[in-house]
Formats: C-alpha cells, structure tokens, sequence
C-alpha cells in the first residue's frame, strides 16, 4: 500500500510539472505579418475589406518618423514639425483548432493615439491615451481551424496639436496574442512585495486576485526561482476566497541594487484537479528603501543619491517605435557616465524600458500624466481626462507595480491645477487610486511652483514626497519652507548646448531666452548653442549650478537632469529650422556633449579627464580651455610641450580653466595625484578631411529582424585625427543580411529625412542604423563622400 501510495504521489507531482514545462498559457509576438494604409478608409473594419494595396510591415511602427520634416505640418514645432494624420493597420491570422475552449486575447503595449479595434467586422473598443497598456478579449468572435481571422486598428493622431513633444504615431510598441484556459490568472492580477527583508532574511508575500466566481477545489502554487532558474522557495494554496495572499521565506536573499541588480522569478500555477490549468511567471527584486527628511535616501540600507535623468520615449533617428537594443543602447550610455536612475517624462513608459532598467540596474520614477482637466495643447489628454484617467492610472500601476526598479509614482508633470483649488481635490483621488493598489512606494508629482502656501498640490497633503521641478534657489531652505517633508528633484536644469559647438568666452552663464514672453535676440545665426556649460534656459541653470547643490546637503535625496539624451520637438530657444531639443547631456544621434564628463566625474569613481574644446581655430584666437577631472589634484596644460600652467578645482569647482592664444599643433592634459600621473590625454590640430571611417558598437548582432548595430561615421584627416568642424554629405550602400535602418548626426535643426540612404555628418560626426534580417551572414556597410576616401564596414549576423 506505501509503494502504491507513493508512485501516486509521484504521478501527481510528474503530472504537475510537465503541464507546466508545457506552458497551459501561451503567449507569442504578434508583430509579424501585419498591413498598413496611411490615410483615412472607415470600411477597412469590415472582414472582407480588399488591403492587398496596402504596405506590408512588422510592427512596432511608427510612421511619423518616416516623414519629412516640415513647419507647416499640423503638429507644430513642439512635436517636430513631422507628419501625423490618421492610419489603419490590418493582419489576417489563423487560430488552431485545438483553441476553439480556450480564451483568446490581444495585449497591446501602446498605440499612439485614438485607437479602435475590429475583429472580423466586431468592435471590440477604444483607448484614445497613446501610452498606456490595454487588453480585448478575442474569444466570442474568432474562427478557429484553418479559417481566416482579420484584426484590424484604426489609429486617429490628426487632432493635432496635441503634445509638447514629438509622439509618433501608429501601433509603436509590441502586440501580443494571450491563449488562456477558461479558468486562468487574470493580467495583472498578482502582486508581489517584500515587506521584511534584510540581510539574512526576506519574505516575499503574493497577493493574487481572481475571478469573482471561485473554484473551491483550486489551488495556487508560487515558486521563487534564482537566476539559475532554480527553485529557493514555494508554496501552495487553497483557493477559498477571490484574493489569495500567500507569503514565502527566503533566507541569505541576493538583494537588489543599482550596482548588483539581482533578479529572481515568481513562478504562480493555478492547479485544478492536479493540473496545472494555467501559468504565469514574472520578475522581481527584493530590496527596501527609504526617504528621510534630514538624512535623504537609502538603498537597503545604504545612503546613495539619486542620481537620474529624465528621458522622453523616442529612440532618435528610430523614432517611438519600440526597439530592446536601442533602449539598451540609451541605458548603456547613461550607466557609463554614473547614471542610476531614470524619470518617465510624462507618461507610461514602454514595458521593455522597466524590465530593461530591473535587469542593468536603473531606479525608476514612473509618471502618469503631463496634464489633468486643464490644457496644455489644443488637443491634448484633457479632451479625454474625465472618462479616462482613473482606467488609465490604475491600468498602469497594476502593469508596473511588480517591477523592483520602480522607486516612486508620478501622478503628473507641471499640473496647472497646482494654482487652484481643485488640485487639491484631483491630487487627493489620484493618490488615492495609487494606494489602492500598491501602498508600497511613495508617491509624488513633479511641482513647478515652488511655493508651499500656494501650490494647491502640495496643500492637497496627499503626497508622500515633495518633488520640485527647477527652482534650485529654495532647496537649501527645503527643511525650513517645508518642515518635515522629504524633497526629490523631480526636473532640474534644463541646461542648453549644441554638440562640438563653442563661444567664447565660456566663463559667463547666460539664460536662452530670458523669459516666456521674449524671443529670443541674441542668440547665434546658426541656432546652435554653445557646448561650454554656460547657457540655460530662464527657468532653470547651467548643470553645474544645481549639481553643487544636490551634492552639498544630506536631505536632498537626489535629482533628474533635464534631460539625458536630446529628444525630438520643444526646441527651446529657438524657432524653425530647430526641429529637436538642446537639454540633452547626450545629443540626439547618442553622441555625448562635453558636460557628459562632468556628470561621469562627479557620479563614478572611475579616472576621468577631459579637455575641450576641439583644436582647430583661427591663429592667435583666445580660445577657453575646459577640463573635468577627478582622483587627481591637479591637470597640467601643454601646448606643443610647453606648459601653460597647473590648475586645481578650487571650493566647489567641477571644473577648471585657461585661456590661451591659439596656435595650431597639440593641446595635451595631464592629470596629477601626490605628484604622480593618472591621466593623460589630448586634442589636436586636424588637416583637411581626407576620409571616411566606420566604427560599430557591436560587430555582431543577431540574425532576428530586430536587432542592432549603431556605426559611428567620422571624418578623419590624412593622420587619422577627426575633423570637428566638417558637414560633408555621406552616402551610404548596404548589402547582405541587413537594412539601413536610419540615419542621424546629432544635429538639432537638420530638416533632412532619418529614413534616407544618405546624410551629412555634423560636425565631423555622423550615425547609422543597422538592423539584421531573419536570416545569418554578413551585412556589408559601405560609406562614400566626394573628395573623400570611402569606407567599407562588415557586421556579422548570426543565430
């Protein structure tokens, strides 16, 4: 009887596990295979609807980005003077027979904006926000078998204008197809928190709701997997009730932090009759943080600063189409200059932007809103407030709220209901709906009047955290303006610079334009700005201003420099041909500004020295010499070898300074510790340009239709120094298993298309995309100019 006994118990468990290696829910990319019309055709809902006209594509897609630029266009120059209008997306598909019990849903990330759906000539709905998740149940209207089925989107962006910056348009983030058994997990229906943790100790608890109509003979199963894919704890619970909490002790856990960004697995199996009837896995930290109104912030226990930037979700030259690596590639940059934390300005971000951040090590501040009831453009969200933002705010914090980067919620940017009485009232009931489903972390809103008795926000007492945008002449009289209350920078800054473009002299700090109702006068004829850090806009201050203060008291828990990378649209100062912003400490092709040096010598431990600017000038010119530093007392400055002095960083210096007449030959900087060398490096003197040189991020990427390579495309001189003051127009050639995705330089007022064969590069510099095929071999980039030695460039594609 034992032996029986246990070979049925075996069976059980072997029954359990294999349902599960078999996945009981299946969830696949649905972006292939899908046709777009851009125009406006009402009966293209119908099943029967004739697209074989249409373009074939795989999504994401935005189709903005393929325009051209123009100031005419209805968006205005806010959204980058591109293209918008209305589309319609179709895809025909078929669903196995073996699904016709099951439940089928579509899961869209994000389309941009106004979208209504159709399956097989049914309306299943509209989501007007263009940032925010959304769901429709398939199942009652799908053929099943070898029979058609055809979905099709309608996406409406022509009220235009309708942001402050550049949004795209279309079906920009991914799609996906969700099989389910009839009884399954809901989306988002579990959530998982660390509530003791430390470090010998943590548990998990797991809150997961279902159905109203409950299954007593269910059960539920939560596993926690480590990074090995291996087991380290679970549980299994009765369903008695429609909320199941259960909770699991992990001892010795690997935390999560910035620099070690330890991920475990949270396994749930819904088991009926020893079963699994459906599955679903999802990623978690553990970790515990804390504001302080006197000692700032803490990770695990450990003080830190904040140290963030604010991204807006475009890609550059890729536009708002969801692409991992180029996400990656942001992440990448921002991480080597010392980054850890990133601001969602203003919306929901793409779901690949947090699972990305969890993985490499980024906090998140996750924002839902840059307007409530009152306006900021003609048509903007608060045409569709009233009906939506409770759907749209709940939806987004049950997406995210399972993501250990997320350290705070936003619940808007800038509000204008901070100067009257219903912010009070709006703040309370967002706040509120925050809570009700995740009471875990703080939540805050991005405040422009810094005021304490006249922010109606703030007077609203539902904030959890103070969040100041600009205004960095109050916050070293944070505590006594506001007693008791925590502080988070929210945006700071809004420092202007053009890349590779200098103005002497560098040692005066000036405000481009000197206020909102003044053009701007004095600006430069060419609409750049100067890359000394020296030029902000009149709200905010140059990096080094708010820098030194953040730095200097404990109870400022940290920042977000607006902004980290350029982004399309609000070209502040300038009117058009200004088509991108100047905030970025990164410019828009990724190619870091000089201040990028700063951040990264004030943020890491890493040796940093560099010196500024380029070295090719008029004879006898005073020209400013700039260097940012640190693990050094000292830079030496040389001039075709002689010494034109010893600097050090005095008091809160960030950076040091010469002024020297210009000859032409080698400027070199030497960095000193205790007498000894740490660094040297140095700029020279470039002849005429002579050719072209390709240098890529990555050689080999993979053969998957979506992956990567970003080239940097230099002008060198005969001795291979780069020329950094060359605009030549570049032509390029691609061949074998790969496209030119896009191309870019990182100039702010370029009006040629980024979807070209061509381009010019901007000041000695330029960009291409790389994107693989489906298909492995070696993609071939060559790159041609005239008067220029071309360049020839092979990436490899591989499985």
């Amino acid at each position: 009887m034992r032996l029986c006994y246990l070979y049925t118990l075996f069976l059980m468990f072997f029954v359990v596990d294999f349902a599960s290696a078999q996945n009981a829910r299946k969830t696949e990319n649905f972006n292939t295979g899908w046709k777009f019309f851009l125009g406006d055709d009402t009966t293209a809902k119908q099943a029967k609807y004739d697209d074989s006209r249409w373009r074939k594509l795989d999504l994401p897609h935005d189709w903005s980005i393929e325009g051209k630029f123009d100031d005419k266009n209805p968006t205005t120059q806010a959204e980058g003077g591109l293209p918008a209008g209305k589309g319609w997306y179709r895809k025909n598909f078929v669903i196995p027979a073996s699904s016709k019990s099951k439940n089928v849903f579509i899961d869209f990330d994000g389309v941009y904006h106004n979208s209504e759906v159709w399956i097989n000539g049914h309306y299943l709905g509209k989501r007007p926000n263009g940032y925010i998740s959304f769901r429709y149940d398939l199942t009652p209207y799908l053929k099943f078998g070898a029979r058609q089925n055809v979905i099709a989107v309608r996406v409406d962006n022509s009220d235009q204008p309708n942001s402050r910056w550049y949004t795209g348009s279309g079906i920009y983030r991914n799609v996906w197809l969700t099989t389910t058994n009839k009884t399954y997990l809901p989306q988002w229906s579990s959530f998982i928190t660390t509530p003791q943790v430390d470090q010998q100790s943590a548990t998990i608890n797991i809150r997961t709701v279902l159905p109203g109509s409950v299954n007593r003979e269910l059960k539920l199963k939560a596993s926690i997997l480590d990074d090995k894919g291996e087991v380290v704890g679970a549980t299994v619970s009765a369903v008695k009730d429609t909320v199941i909490q259960q909770g699991i002790q992990l001892n010795n856990p690997q935390l999560w932090s910035v620099n070690h960004p330890y991920l475990y697995k949270v396994k749930l199996q819904l088991i009926a009759a020893d079963q699994v009837i459906d599955d679903y896995t999802t990623t978690t930290g553990i970790r515990y943080f804390s504001f302080d109104a006197d000692k700032g912030f803490s990770l695990n226990g450990v003080p830190m600063k904040i140290l963030g930037v604010c991204l807006h979700h475009d890609q550059g030259a890729l536009g708002t189409a969801v692409n991992v690596r180029a996400i990656e590639r942001q992440l990448q940059i921002l991480k080597d200059m010392g980054c850890n934390a990133i601001r969602t300005a203003h919306n929901p971000p793409a779901p690949e932007l947090l699972d990305l951040c969890d993985k490499m090590g980024f906090l998140i501040m996750d924002e839902a809103f840059d307007m409530w009831k009152k306006k900021k453009s003609k048509h903007d969200y608060h045409e569709d407030w009233g009906e939506w933002h409770v759907k749209d705010l709940q939806d987004q914090v049950l997406r995210d709220r399972n993501h250990p980067s997320i350290f705070a919620w936003s619940i808007g940017n800038e509000i204008r209901e901070q100067f009257d009485s219903t912010g009070v009232s709006i703040g309370r009931e967002l706040v509120k709906i925050v809570k009700q489903l995740d009471s875990t972390r703080p939540v805050t809103s991005a405040l422009s009047d810094a005021d304490p008795k006249r922010n109606f926000i703030y007077q609203s007492g539902a904030l959890d955290l103070v969040g100041l945008n600009y205004h960095q002449e109050v916050y070293a009289d944070f505590q006594k303006n506001y007693p008791g209350q925590k502080i988070i920078g929210t945006e700071n800054m809004s420092a202007l610079a053009t890349r590779g473009h200098y103005d002497m002299p560098s040692d005066s700090i000036r405000r481009w334009p000197k206020d909102s109702k003044t053009p701007l006068k004095d600006g430069n004829v060419d609409f750049t700005v100067s890359a000394y850090d020296n030029v902000s806009a009149y709200w905010g201050s140059t990096h080094e201003e708010t820098w030194k203060i953040i730095k200097e008291y404990d109870f400022l828990s940290g920042l977000f420099v607006w902004t980290g990378f350029d982004y399309i649209g609000e070209p502040t100062p300038y009117l058009w041909p200004a088509r991108s912003s100047y905030f970025g400490i990164v410019d828009l092709a990724g190619f870091p500004k000089d201040v990028y040096y700063m951040y990264q010598s004030e943020w890491t431990s890493k040796p940093v020295l560099h010196i500024f600017p380029h070295w090719n000038w008029k004879p006898g010119q005073l020209i400013d010499v700039w260097a940012y530093y640190n693990n050094a007392d000292e830079v030496e400055a040389f001039l075709n070898g002689k010494s034109i002095g010893v600097k050090k960083k005095n008091g809160d210096d960030l950076h040091v300074m010469w002024r020297v007449k210009y000859e032409p030959g080698i400027l070199k900087a030497v960095s000193r510790r205790n007498g000894e060398v740490v660094m040297t490096t140095q700029v020279v003197t470039a002849g005429a340009p002579y050719k072209i040189q390709l240098k890529a991020d990555r050689s080999k990427i993979k053969a998957d239709g979506k992956d990567l390579s970003y080239i940097t495309v230099s002008v060198l001189d005969k001795n291979n120094v780069p020329v950094p003051d060359v605009n030549q127009l570049v032509k390029f050639k691609v061949t074998g298993r790969g496209i030119l995705k896009a191309v870019d330089n990182g100039s702010q007022t370029d009006l040629d298309p980024f979807v070209s064969n061509q381009h010019r590069v901007f000041n000695g510099l330029g960009l291409a995309i790389i994107q693989s095929k489906s298909v492995a071999g070696e993609i071939i980039i060559k790159a041609a100019a005239d008067g220029l030695q071309s360049a020839r460039l092979i990436i490899e594609s591989a499985r």
